[in-house]
């Protein structure tokens, strides 16, 4: 099985999106033990003693992470579908990279298609996310 069929089907976990299940559209992006990976591409036997975390799984304490909450005082998103996944690649970056210039901003989102907005809301989220976290 697919990762992204158990956490969708067996977890119940639906914020994980599916769109293009070949990996190229970042919809199913999850972290796997500090990476960010497309789940539609891992298979179980290969995630076996990994931490993953989803959508679901960075808020604290029962409010929005940092993130969410720029995405949504951004504009980040214009019909949702790709945002779990946009903000699963803004947080695999920020985990990292604490001030990253708009280039690795960029690269980091580059895995994730958006096919409603252009993009300018969700770099000003990006970003009002780094200055939220530090």
């Amino acid at each position: 099985m697919r990762l992204t069929d158990i956490i969708r089907n067996q977890l119940d976990r639906t914020g994980t999106k599916l769109s293009c299940g070949i990996g190229r559209c970042g919809a199913c992006s999850v972290i796997i033990d500090g990476n960010l990976a497309n789940s539609c591409l891992v298979m179980a036997y290969q995630i076996e003693g990994a931490t993953i975390s989803t959508i679901e799984g960075i808020w604290e304490e029962e409010s929005l992470h940092p993130i969410q909450q720029a995405f949504l005082e951004e504009g980040g998103f214009q019909c949702g579908y790709c945002t779990p996944g946009m903000i699963m690649a803004t947080k695999a970056l920020l985990d990292q990279e604490t001030d990253p210039s708009d280039e690795q901003i960029k690269t980091a989102l580059s895995g994730n298609l958006c096919r409603c907005t252009g993009y300018g809301g969700i770099i000003r989220a990006v970003k009002k996310a780094q200055t939220m976290i530090r």
